[in-house]
């Protein structure tokens, strides 16, 4: 079902996103497009959900939760990585849209993070524009130790991009604190298709999951 029938509240929200994620595991995709109207599109936009994710095109977000047209207000980097833009664009998002909840999704084989990863192991960093990227997501390589696999600095580095996100802009932590907002911090699966929920700020978790306050240190 579309997302505007969704109850305009944080723990309503996701459970929407993981039930659409359910359908594309179990292959019952709903075919949303055939019952949004497209003409009220041209009017404004009310998404319920503020997605952060990577640029990889193994990703798409409407697919990994079955959601369509004017469902979810996307921004998407290679890592995931936060610049003034993405802030801002976030901050947008919250004054004028009034979205209930927010989802960083990192995921499996992440080029950026193993690009990172190699680098804090020894490899060489990359040159030119894209050197901003891999020493954004190197911190999270750090973090996460010498030991950790390439899925650990993953989830890591989902759990740094949502404490930016709270620390960064001051609407995020106010909305949090009124209970109108929620924060979920997850890895999609590309061998399945799975979402993972990793950590949480306003929102139970399923299906194993930790919660985890944002706004706590991460190291």
């Amino acid at each position: 079902m579309p997302l505007s029938n969704v109850a305009h509240e944080p723990q309503a929200v996701w459970e929407a996103l993981q039930a659409g994620n359910q359908r594309v595991i179990d292959g019952t995709i709903m075919d949303l497009n055939k019952i949004y109207e497209r003409e009220g599109l041209t009017k404004g936009q009310d998404p319920r959900v503020v997605v952060l994710a990577c640029s990889d095109s193994r990703a798409p977000i409407e697919h990994i939760f079955n959601i369509g047209f004017g469902d979810a207000f996307v921004i998407r980097t290679a890592g995931h990585i936060l610049d003034a833009s993405v802030l801002a664009s976030l901050d947008y998002a919250l004054d004028h849209l009034h979205p209930n909840l927010l989802v960083v999704l990192g995921h499996q084989s992440c080029g950026a993070v193993a690009a990172a990863v190699d680098f804090v192991r020894g490899g060489e960093l990359p040159i030119g524009l894209q050197r901003p990227i891999i020493e954004k997501v190197a911190t999270s390589a750090w973090t996460a130790g010498p030991d950790a696999t390439l899925a650990d600095v993953e989830r890591q580095h989902t759990l740094q991009t949502v404490t930016q996100v709270v620390a960064s802009i001051p609407n995020v932590r106010k909305q949090l604190d009124d209970g109108s907002f929620g924060i979920v911090g997850a890895r999609y699966l590309l061998e399945d298709s799975r979402v993972e929920p990793l950590y949480s700020y306003g929102v139970e978790l399923t299906r194993g999951a930790r919660l985890a306050d944002p706004g706590a240190s991460t190291t």
